[in-house]
């Protein structure tokens, strides 16, 4: 079986060009009250939520049922985020772009080649 048949081969290739424009790409990031970007918590893992465009960023609010009240927020590169936001937090953190989009949106998970090593969590090994 050649790499362009292996399916883990073409999936880890589709997402490494996937991460690449996320890198490159200016995303919108929520602002808590206090001006610092926004994030939650879930089962023990900070998410910050991103978002391509206003119209994503409006869906999620939508979604969280909170489409009424302002959201401010920043334009902040995908290389930032992942490379400088996500050290700067306690704990594990990943980046979810576009959540509350139809299509599920996209995961960037605190791992060795997506964030800085230091902070990426050991998968024993897979990558």
């Amino acid at each position: 079986m050649t790499d362009a048949d292996d399916p883990v081969a073409v999936a880890r290739r589709e997402f490494a060009v996937l991460l690449g424009e996320f890198r490159r790409a200016a995303v919108l990031v929520p602002l808590d009250g206090a001006g610092d970007l926004w994030s939650a918590e879930w089962d023990g893992v900070r998410w910050i939520c991103a978002f391509s465009d206003e119209a994503a960023l409006a869906r999620f609010a939508e979604v969280r049922g909170e489409a009424g009240r302002e959201w401010v927020f920043r334009a902040v590169l995908g290389a930032r985020l992942l490379d400088v936001m996500v050290p700067m937090l306690p704990g594990p953190a990943r980046v979810a772009l576009d959540a509350g989009s139809a299509d599920g949106g996209m995961l960037f998970p605190p791992v060795a080649g997506i964030v800085p090593d230091g902070v990426a969590v050991d998968l024993g090994g897979l990558r």
